[in-house]
């Protein structure tokens, strides 16, 4: 029998409670909020409810994918958030103490997520320390490097192709969604079409039968949080530019935990080996779903996080081997007594 199809089946049945979740939320919302759907057309752009979702969600789906293949090695980086905030902070200082041109400034920006990401790829491959431990110090002392580096101020800024990244379109589209399109299918081509999938998953499976295979580990694991560098960067970057100003105290606060959450929802294990970036996207897109739909219906950004948390708790269950079992147990016939 042809096995070829199998991974793929997968991958299609982890995305079905995903999914469903999604489906049943936006159906509530169309229910219960009439609009919801519309779509408006203006000066080039569409507007609307969903484009909103897509928009605000596409920053942690852009850290989300990062941390999909770090979680897919058996890894977490939890330093995402404060990378975000130093890539900000780094972004705006740039441009308005050194008077570097903004190419110059994202580009700085963009290094120092990448040599955040392979620190905690060296602390965790080459100095072998839990990945929890190695990245809770870089989340720990990275906020307070962002702080230093915006002197524990709010630094604004008018630059004009800075703020255009937050806050233009592209193709009718705001722009973080076409560079969260352009990354998720760059990943997807880069593990599909290369041996790097296949050496994420084995390193995810068995760190230590993937080295005495011949896989380097050690070199997928820098390249794994390089990327999430990179990507909790580019992040910080768009969040940096929709307000036109670096916050290194709020900056990417709790976006760890989203992105994490993210992966979950979306079917990838936390143990490491299988992982789906269109899953990721999808989680992601279900906690923006939830937190739009909360605020839409007057609840209190106090309260908010307990219905999302039972909705996360529910997902996550049905992800779970043994309730999967028993949820298919309940539509499998039974066969009855002679």
């Amino acid at each position: 029998m042809n096995q070829s199809g199998l991974p793929w089946r997968r991958g299609m049945r982890s995305l079905v409670w995903p999914v469903a979740a999604l489906a049943l939320l936006l159906a509530f919302n169309a229910a219960t909020m009439p609009g919801f759907f519309a779509i408006e057309a203006r000066d080039g752009r569409v507007y609307g409810v969903l484009v909103d979702i897509l928009n605000h969600g596409s920053r942690t789906a852009l850290v989300a994918l990062g941390m999909t293949l770090v979680i897919a090695t058996g890894g977490v980086d939890l330093s995402v958030g404060a990378v975000a905030a130093m890539a900000g902070a780094v972004t705006a200082t740039l441009l308005v103490q050194a008077q570097v041109p903004w190419p110059v400034a994202i580009a700085g920006a963009v290094a120092l997520g990448m040599c955040c990401g392979v620190w905690n790829g060296v602390c965790v491959s080459v100095f072998r320390l839990q990945p929890i431990v190695a990245t809770l110090v870089l989340m720990v002392a990275g906020r307070g490097v962002a702080q230093l580096i915006t002197g524990g101020s709010i630094i604004t800024f008018e630059s004009g192709p800075i703020a255009a990244i937050g806050n233009g379109s592209f193709l009718g589209l705001p722009v973080p969604v076409t560079m969260m399109v352009v990354a998720a299918v760059a990943l997807q081509v880069l593990v599909r079409r290369t041996a790097l999938g296949l050496c994420v998953q084995c390193v995810g499976d068995n760190a230590t039968a993937a080295r005495l295979a011949g896989v380097p580990d050690r070199a997928v694991m820098l390249f794994v949080y390089g990327v999430c560098g990179v990507l909790a960067a580019t992040a910080g970057i768009i969040e940096c530019s929709y307000i036109k100003a670096a916050d290194a105290n709020n900056a990417g606060s709790l976006l760890e935990l989203d992105a994490i959450l993210a992966v979950v929802i979306g079917g990838t294990s936390l143990t490491g080996g299988r992982f789906s970036f269109a899953g990721t996207i999808i989680g992601a897109m279900l906690m923006q779903t939830m937190t739009k739909t909360l605020y839409m219906h007057d609840v209190s950004a106090e309260i908010a996080p307990a219905p999302k948390a039972l909705v996360v708790i529910l997902v996550c269950l049905l992800h779970a081997p043994r309730v999967r079992e028993w949820v298919s147990g309940l539509w499998r016939p039974r066969g009855g007594s002679a």
